[in-house]
């Protein structure tokens, strides 16, 4: 989550308390569990000498959740990932990482694993800077959220206006059935039952191009700005919403 360089300009942030700074160890790339031994080093390695002597495990426990002690290691949570994010500010961070932080903190709210492993990835990719990987998968997780919600609460409905629409439609029970809809067919059809409002529709339709220009193999170049664009979009009208 975090390069060395930019540790080396955080750890020194009087700031930071010690946890904080043992927190900001434990995110150092790449994002795995760790020993105290590991962290211990790491600390000393960037700046805080002072580390050697610090209970690291006492720390991280006084954090309230934000990093978790399994067989492998100490571990950031998604609640800790968030918070590396907000201490670790515009240090690291260009605009795709503060829609990284966004994203991710809407994770928690994701019942569904599959969708929540879609969305972890799509967050993981933004950091890395794989911004063709992040609209994909930022895409898919926002329709498998959407699928999720029409299951939840308008299947009925959805059956109905997909049966006039799509050619010998068979009725849908669960989320993978929706998959049977051409994904521009689905979100007409939530224009047409009213999920989704038409600019709204609109606005989703401009995601799923990029998408499909992003999935397949083509000569199509997109920077941090574009794949952050595409990813605040589907926050604020897919994952904030549904």
């Amino acid at each position: 989550m975090l390069r060395t360089g930019n540790l080396k300009d955080l750890l020194p942030t009087p700031d930071h308390t010690r946890g904080e700074k043992v927190l900001l160890c434990l995110a150092r790339e790449p994002l795995e569990p760790r020993q105290v031994k590991d962290i211990r080093e790491t600390a000393i390695a960037l700046g805080l000498p002072d580390a050697a002597r610090w209970n690291i495990s006492q720390l991280l426990s006084q954090l309230q959740g934000l990093a978790i002690r399994t067989k492998a290691g100490w571990e950031l949570t998604s609640a800790g990932q968030v918070r590396v994010g907000e201490l670790a500010g515009s240090v690291v961070i260009g605009r795709a990482n503060r829609v990284a932080v966004a994203l991710r903190h809407h994770l928690g709210a994701i019942q569904d694993d599959t969708t929540r492993r879609f969305v972890d990835e799509a967050v993981q990719c933004l950091e890395n800077a794989l911004f063709r990987a992040a609209i994909v998968l930022s895409w898919v997780g926002a329709v498998s959220v959407l699928q999720q919600y029409v299951v939840r609460m308008r299947l009925q409905d959805f059956n109905r206006e997909a049966g006039r629409r799509v050619k010998k439609w068979k009725p849908a029970r669960t989320a993978d059935d929706l998959s049977r809809a051409r994904e521009a067919d689905f979100l007409l059809i939530l224009e047409s039952i009213s999920v989704v409002g038409k600019s709204v529709k609109q606005e989703l339709e401009n995601a799923l191009k990029l998408r499909n220009g992003c999935g397949h193999p083509n000569s199509l170049q997109v920077g941090e700005a574009k794949a952050a664009a595409h990813v605040e979009s589907l926050i604020l009208n897919v994952y904030s919403k549904f």
